[in-house]
C-alpha cells in the first residue's frame, strides 16, 4: 500500500511570548483543542498560561522540539533573529515544523530567516495580526499570512483558533507588508480624526453626536469607531519599519512622514482634543 504524502495535521502549538497579544492567543488555542505550550522571558506569567489550559515551558529551546507549529509573539526584529539564528533555540524544532512570525518586523528579515532555516527543515512564514487587543481577547483578529500554499493551508486551522478572518497575502514576507500598509493607513485616519474633532470642538459641536454621525458617512474609519481606546503602543517601532521599507523601495511617502512626526507628539496626549494643535 502506498504511504500517504498528505501533510501532517498540526496538533501541538507553541507560543513564544505571553504578552498582551500572546496570552489571549494561547487561551484560544488551548480551548480549540491544540496541545499548547508557551514560554516568556517573564516567568511570572506561567500561572496565567497554566490557567488557560496550556503547558508552561522553561525556555524556547525546551518548547521547540515538542511542537508541530510555533507562533513567535516577541517585540522586536532582533529578538526574532536571535530565536531563529544558527544555533538559536528554535533551531531545535523537528524537521517540518512551521514557525509563524506574528511580530511586526521588516519583511526582508522574515525572508532571510526563511531561507536560512530551510536546511534545518523549518518552514518559516509570517502571520501578522490586526484589530488590536480587544480582538485578541474575543478571538476575532485578522491574520495576514505569507508563505507557500501548502504551508499556509496546514497552518490555517491554527490561525482560525484566534482569528475570524485569515488572508493569504502571497509569499514569505508579504504578511509584514500587509501589516505595514494597514498601519500606515491607520495612522493617517487617527491623525485626521484628531484634527477634525478638535476643529469641531472649538466651534462648539457635540463631539460624541458628530462622531456617531461620521461613522455613518463616507469618512468612517476604525480609529473613529474605537475613539478613546487606542493606546498607540505600536506607533514608534512600526513607523520606523515603514520608513525603512519606503527608503529601500525608493518611494516617497510624504503623508506617512508627516503623520509619523504628528504621532510622536500625539501619543502622550491622544484623544485630548483641547490640546491638539496648540
Amino acid at each position: 500500500m502506498r504511504k500517504s504524502t498528505r501533510p501532517q495535521r498540526v496538533k501541538s502549538v507553541g507560543v513564544v511570548g505571553a504578552g498582551r497579544m500572546g496570552t489571549p492567543i494561547i487561551g484560544h488555542l488551548a480551548r480549540k483543542g491544540f496541545a499548547t505550550r508557551a514560554c516568556d522571558l517573564n516567568a511570572a506569567r506561567a500561572g496565567a498560561v497554566k490557567k488557560l489550559g496550556a503547558q508552561w515551558a522553561a525556555s524556547p529551546e525546551a518548547l521547540a522540539p515538542e511542537c508541530d507549529a510555533i507562533l513567535v509573539c516577541v517585540g522586536f526584529d532582533r529578538e526574532v533573529q536571535e530565536l531563529l539564528a544558527k544555533g538559536g533555540p528554535l533551531r531545535k524544532a523537528k524537521s517540518g515544523t512551521i514557525v509563524a512570525i506574528l511580530s511586526t518586523i521588516h519583511p526582508k528579515t522574515v525572508q532571510k530567516l526563511a531561507k536560512e532555516c530551510e536546511g534545518a527543515g523549518l518552514r518559516v512564514v509570517d502571520s501578522t495580526v490586526c484589530r488590536g487587543g480587544e480582538a485578541a481577547d474575543s478571538g476575532t483578529l485578522l491574520s495576514f499570512v505569507g508563505g507557500s500554499v501548502g504551508v499556509v493551508e496546514r497552518l490555517t486551522p491554527v490561525l482560525r483558533a484566534y482569528s475570524s478572518d485569515v488572508v493569504h497575502t502571497g509569499g514569505v514576507g508579504t504578511a509584514q507588508v500587509a501589516k505595514a500598509v494597514n498601519n500606515l493607513i491607520l495612522w493617517a485616519c487617527l491623525v485626521a480624526d484628531h484634527e477634525g474633532l478638535a476643529l469641531a470642538q472649538h466651534y462648539g459641536a457635540d463631539i460624541e453626536a458628530l462622531r456617531r454621525a461620521l461613522l455613518m458617512s463616507s469618512c468612517a474609519n476604525g480609529p473613529l469607531e474605537k475613539w478613546g481606546s487606542q493606546t498607540m503602543a505600536w506607533a514608534e517601532d512600526d513607523m520606523a519599519i515603514v520608513a525603512e521599507m519606503a527608503a529601500e523601495a525608493g518611494i516617497a511617502l510624504p503623508q506617512a512622514g508627516v503623520n509619523r512626526e504628528i504621532c510622536r507628539a500625539l501619543k502622550p496626549r491622544r484623544h485630548k482634543l483641547e490640546a491638539y494643535g496648540r
